[in-house]
């Protein structure tokens, strides 16, 4: 029998889908990301925003048309289980977040199965190998996952449980076989990097793991993801500094910057602007990337203004906007007034292009300068593609190299940047 698995949404989402096909490989089944040939065909969803959810089940409507058999696992089937096997019958299992094991009944018995507990409690399978979707220079590790804060905007908690670290043994495990196997960048993820060991050490633990993650001998770099701003301390920050496998990088999600809109969101109500020049003092030459939510329900023009403002002083690296996506089950669904779409859309496309206009202007400084580049593959008219370390894989701009060297993916090599655009940089070794 033959099994293909379909992956839909984040980093975390596609470890997951990793595990599930590791869990397949080790009880003798020949798993494929071809659908077109296989006997049963597992989806994992995501539902975290409305566009989420409409990808995953017109995934499965897709593959529902072919007559084959299909598994559901994911956000989508913690969410809407009865909705689901209701409207599309041809689904054979449905399971939540952290049903990993319980898939392998249902192929086995070929019999429906939608056993979904109500509350998920993420346990990471510690026995499990991940099977690579993604072989390249660089591989996310999920250190943790589930989320003990309640945003107004965000049914995570809901579809992932309570906050669920790794021990720390057990990643540095998974880091070591990474780097073996070639992996030159490991990606921390969680819902929260910066919340990690504090429900199994007492006390956050992440500049510790990050110390024991530097000592690995044939790493190159390390990189956080989705730091939460009550938990960025002086400790962390030292870390990342003083580790020089760690990267001057920090993706630090603000969602806003007016006090009432972070209280409206269940936000740390904080001075972001005086937080970011203090990483900026005590992590030189970092590059801090954030994400905002342009239109949430209440927002005034004036409030709006404020975070235009300041995107507009503290000039961020990297900077994304997201306008708000209501969502059923978070507390600023029955939020009055909710923003028209029309001004949702028109306030994201403010703060992007004076956001373009900064990213600019700061990719251009590097012009003149040699960066270590990490290559990641070549493109289709000869460049040489490379992320320095100011790029997350996947998220970020390229540094697009002319050269008549024979370059690896994985290599790290100094680029002399000749110019710049609003997201790219060029160069030559």
């Amino acid at each position: 029998m033959k099994i293909a698995l379909i992956n839909h949404g984040c980093p975390k989402n596609l470890v997951d889908a990793e595990l599930i096909l590791g869990l397949l490989r080790k009880n003798g089944y020949e798993v494929t990301l071809d659908d077109t040939q296989a006997d049963i065909v597992i989806i994992n969803t995501c539902a975290f925003i409305h566009d989420a959810e409409k990808e995953s089940v017109d995934s499965i409507l897709e593959v529902a048309q072919s007559g084959k058999k299909i598994i559901v696992t994911g956000c989508l089937s913690q969410k809407y289980k009865e909705e689901l096997k209701s409207a599309i019958p041809e689904i054979l299992g449905m399971f939540g977040t952290t049903d990993f094991t319980k898939i392998l009944n249902a192929i086995r018995e070929n019999t429906f199965n939608n056993d979904i507990p109500q509350t998920p409690v993420y346990d990471y399978p510690e026995d499990i190998e991940r099977a690579q979707i993604t072989v390249g220079s660089s591989s996310y590790i999920k250190i943790a996952d589930g989320c003990n804060y309640n945003c107004g905007y965000c049914i995570i908690p809901s579809l992932r449980g309570k906050y669920h670290s790794r021990k720390m043994e057990n990643i540095i495990v998974e880091a070591k076989k990474l780097a073996d196997k070639g992996v030159s960048e490991i990606v921390l993820i969680a819902q929260d990097t910066t919340y990690y060991g504090v429900d199994l050490y007492k006390k956050p633990m992440l500049a510790t793991l990050l110390k024991e993650l530097n000592k690995i001998e044939n790493l190159s770099w390390i990189r956080i993801m989705y730091a939460h701003p009550a938990m960025i301390n002086d400790e962390l920050l030292e870390t990342i500094s003083t580790c020089d496998k760690v990267v001057k990088y920090i993706d630090i999600p603000l969602q806003h910057s007016h006090p009432r809109v972070l209280e409206a969101m269940n936000r740390p109500v904080m001075d972001y602007e005086k937080m970011i020049n203090h990483i900026r003092d005590l992590v030189p030459n970092v590059t801090i990337r954030t994400s905002l939510i342009a239109g949430y329900p209440t927002e005034t023009d004036e409030e709006f203004e404020h975070l235009y403002n300041f995107v507009k002083n503290v000039r961020f690296d990297k900077l994304g906007v997201f306008t708000y996506s209501r969502e059923k089950g978070t507390v600023s669904y029955s939020m009055k007034p909710q923003i028209l779409q029309k001004v949702k859309k028109e306030r994201q496309k403010k703060i992007m292009l004076l956001q373009q206009k900064i990213s600019k202007e700061i990719n251009k400084s590097f012009i003149g300068k040699t960066l270590p580049c990490m290559i990641e593959y070549i493109t289709s008219n000869g460049l040489v593609a490379a992320r320095s370390q100011r790029d997350a894989a996947e998220i970020d701009g390229m540094v697009y190299i002319m050269t008549d060297k024979n370059l690896m993916p994985g290599d790290i090599e100094k680029v002399k940047i000749t110019s710049a655009d609003e997201y790219d940089l060029y160069g030559e070794v």
